[in-house]
């Protein structure tokens, strides 16, 4: 069994984008994975906002630095990262026992942060909302337990 934390900081955390997501949570289940979604933003990371974008991404590092498991597999989300078609995606998870995924807030997350993740990833070069992010990351995620199942979802 594999647990997936997908870890986002969002002020808004209903809407169909949830819906989905939770949808590709049960669809996984049926692979023997574990699919939660955890929302971080607070009151802290909202005043932070206000300030500069440093002071918000510092608020991000030390929401996600809270929930840190040791024997976790840490995947940062960046736009400067490398992009991965899905079957590389689905080497990253093959073997591992828990997988932590990051989404940063609206100022993206510290290059500290993100050197300190066993690696960094991009969805694409374009810039989504967590909503979109979310529902991008869990379908990829759904479609990698397929392909490592040898599922016919992927064709």
């Amino acid at each position: 069994m594999i647990k997936v934390n997908i870890y986002y900081i969002a002020k808004n955390n209903k809407d169909l984008s949830t819906t989905l997501c939770n949808e590709f949570a049960t669809l996984c289940a049926n692979f023997g994975a574990k699919i939660e979604f955890i929302n971080l933003f607070s009151k802290h990371i909202k005043e932070s906002q206000k300030q500069e974008p440093l002071e918000a991404q510092k608020s991000y590092t030390q929401a996600f630095l809270k929930v840190l498991k040791q024997n976790t597999y840490k995947i940062a989300l960046t736009p400067n990262a490398r992009t991965l078609d899905s079957f590389a995606f689905a080497k990253i998870l093959q073997d591992k026992g828990e997988v932590a995924f990051f989404i940063g807030g609206a100022y993206g997350l510290e290059e500290n942060f993100t050197q300190n993740c066993n690696t960094q990833i991009s969805l694409s070069p374009l810039t989504f909302s967590h909503k979109i992010t979310k529902v991008v990351l869990s379908e990829q995620i759904y479609r990698a337990f397929c392909l490592l199942n040898n599922h016919p979802y992927h064709k």
